[in-house]
């Protein structure tokens, strides 16, 4: 058993660097267990006994190889999926974004309608959408472009509206989409101040400063080290008294992030930058 275990995470690797040197996407950083799992899925419904046999096919078949990246690239969203994280953020980020002139915000890792949605509306009723710049970037420029025709899941709609309205909204979610063909699509304006751009945590550098930066879902799947060098690039991309929104990381509890940021609410994943 440990010998079949070596020799698949062998493959493993040697499948993850094919895709890097075919494609550009570096998944390497990834948690080995996590991607194992998705790997086997993929394998199953592929019907491949393994992970040898589905570099073959990433590699030779255009098909498969846009398949296993949006596999890994996706994550899980939902509209204010996590209305107590989202309450603390607009109590938090209004009064904030209020006192800089020309504020920016970017969505690492934006592969959702929901992940722009949910930023987007919360500006816009802290009044600070239309002087707002907002970049919402992923690894995956496919997922990109889905996110950026502002479509969100219809069956999830009632679950949206309760997370819409325990996380402070104040409005209603019609006043900021439309029902089109079956789908709830984003309105125009809530698309207006949006800046699209494929970029990868794992390889690029730091290429402005924001008031706010958003990473939620993501983290979770990187390996240590890649978290850090994440942690690491969001502190180079945000001035002083500037905000990070994440899920949990256990690296905020240490150095050097432990003195750099302030929690802005105690077991929420706000965080702000002191030094």
């Amino acid at each position: 058993m440990e010998q079949a275990q070596s020799i698949e995470d062998l493959e493993i690797d040697l499948l993850l660097e094919g895709v890097f040197q075919l494609s550009g996407h570096d998944f390497r950083g990834y948690r080995r267990g996590l991607l194992a799992r998705k790997l086997h899925a993929l394998m199953q419904a592929a019907k491949l006994n393994s992970v040898s046999m589905l570099q073959d096919r990433v590699l030779h078949d255009p098909h498969m190889l846009e398949t296993l990246l949006r596999m890994l690239g996706a994550k899980t969203a939902g509209l204010f999926d996590d209305p107590a994280h989202f309450l603390a953020l607009r109590e938090a980020l209004g009064p904030w974004l209020r006192s800089c002139p020309s504020p920016k915000v970017w969505i690492a890792e934006c592969t959702s309608a929901e992940d722009i949605a949910t930023l987007a509306i919360l500006l816009a009723e802290e009044g600070v959408y239309d002087k707002t710049q907002v970049f919402a970037t992923a690894a995956n420029e496919g997922l990109l472009e889905e996110a950026s025709r502002g479509i969100l899941a219809a069956e999830r709609i009632r679950e949206y509206e309760d997370n819409y309205r325990r996380s402070g909204g104040k409005h209603a979610l019609a006043d900021y989409c439309r029902e089109d063909k079956g789908h709830i699509v984003l309105l125009p304006r809530m698309l207006s101040n949006i800046t699209w751009a494929q970029y990868s945590l794992a390889t690029n550098a730091s290429f402005n400063e924001f008031e706010l930066i958003v990473c939620r879902g993501t983290l979770g799947e990187f390996g240590a080290p890649l978290r850090r060098r994440t942690l690491q690039l969001f502190h180079e991309s945000l001035p002083v008294f500037g905000m990070l929104s994440v899920d949990q990381a256990n690296e905020m509890a240490c150095e050097p992030f432990a003195s750099r940021y302030k929690s802005i609410c105690a077991n929420q994943g706000l965080y702000r930058r002191m030094a």
